[in-house]
């Protein structure tokens, strides 16, 4: 009787334990699995900012150069190590940004990292910046839209660079290039370029017309020896290339004629504003020394130019100086081309370029002449 009374109880416990297992089967089966990790999170990206606004899990870049507020020169090249990522290895793009002050000045955008080893480097355009001025730099990796933590601040000083914007030139020439086009057989020496035949010129494509300024330079080497007959030492027209210098409606040239013209030596100028008018400047004959630089600087407003030569430098003394008047009509190229010599007018290459002159520190503009390296 004993075991007719617990049967049904065994039964009722056997069926308890069937339902448990299957109720707890297919709560196991509906519940949902762990969420995988994503190829983003394997290269160590989080989705939330952290405080400084970074969502790119990986190491900081360290300022390798410029730094410490030191003068830089052309090309200006920001340099950095490479960041790595914290929790798996990633190739990571880079933005860098030069500031004056709290003004982002140039910003790379995010672009591919360059260099070998451990280091990745931006080159910075020289028309982004002002010369001889102070800057701070920053970079940050960035990896499939994520964006790393911003390095601290490297500073430098710019170079006294070359530049061509506006209506304006500022030219060293002695960084081994030029913001012109050079024509003809030129070399860079440690002096600046030197112009090495007739056809010797480097053209100025100025962006923006300069109806009123400078052109002045140092020029070492141009002497009444070099062959040469009505010769140019630097001159300006109204382009195309293709129109004759001699002719042209806009035409200046600051001539040193040489050793094939009558009177070797003679400083003169010509120019033509837009009216048809050929003004010269007074015709002097002078002895140069090849081995002195000279400073050479025409200027120009409505009205009145003059051309002015110094013996040594800017402040040096005056070898030469004629001012002339120029009519009203005011001196606007449709297209404003300027030359370090001149290209070939009608009476051909002898009365071109003076050759053997070695240029530096060209500068055209508005503004008074900015401070080079001497």
């Amino acid at each position: 009787m004993r075991l007719l009374v617990h049967v049904p109880h065994l039964l009722l416990l056997a069926r308890v334990a069937v339902w448990a297992l299957i109720l707890g089967f297919t709560a196991a089966c509906g519940q949902r699995a762990d969420t995988p990790i994503s190829p983003s999170a394997e290269a160590g990206i989080e989705a939330s900012a952290a405080p400084d606004g970074s969502t790119l899990k990986a190491s900081t870049p360290e300022i390798v150069s410029p730094s410490g507020g030191s003068q830089v020169t052309d090309p200006i090249v920001l340099t950095a190590s490479k960041a790595v990522g914290k929790f798996a290895d990633i190739s990571p793009s880079y933005q860098f940004q030069v500031r004056s002050g709290s003004t982002t000045v140039y910003d790379s955008g995010v672009v591919g990292g360059i260099g070998a080893g451990t280091n990745v480097t931006n080159t910075v355009p020289a028309s982004a910046l002002s010369p001889d001025t102070n800057y701070t730099w920053r970079v940050r990796a960035s990896y499939q839209g994520q964006a790393g933590s911003w390095s601290t601040d490297g500073a430098f000083k710019s170079p006294v660079g070359a530049f061509m914007r506006g209506n304006e030139v500022r030219d060293p020439l002695t960084i081994g290039r030029t913001v012109g086009e050079i024509r003809g057989p030129a070399q860079f020496t440690a002096n600046g370029l030197k112009l090495l035949a007739h056809e010797s010129h480097v053209l100025y494509r100025l962006p923006e017309t300069l109806q009123s300024g400078q052109f002045s330079m140092m020029i070492l080497g141009a002497d009444e020896g070099s062959e040469g007959d009505k010769s140019k030492v630097f001159s300006m027209q109204e382009g195309p290339e293709e129109v004759d210098i001699t002719t042209d409606d806009y035409r200046m040239t600051a001539e040193l004629r040489g050793a094939n013209y009558a009177a070797p030596g003679s400083i003169t100028c010509r120019i033509i504003a837009g009216d048809d008018v050929s003004r010269d400047c007074a015709r002097v004959q002078k002895s140069f020394d090849s081995s002195r630089w000279y400073f050479w600087s025409f200027s120009w407003q409505t009205g009145s130019a003059r051309l002015q030569v110094r013996a040594d430098g800017e402040t040096g003394a005056v070898i030469y100086e004629s001012t002339i008047g120029t009519g009203s009509h005011p001196y606007k190229p449709d297209q404003h081309f300027l030359y370090l010599g001149a290209p070939a007018g009608r009476a051909g290459i002898i009365d071109a370029t003076l050759p053997g002159g070695t240029y530096k520190n060209v500068y055209v503009g508005p503004n008074t002449r900015p401070a080079f390296p001497q």
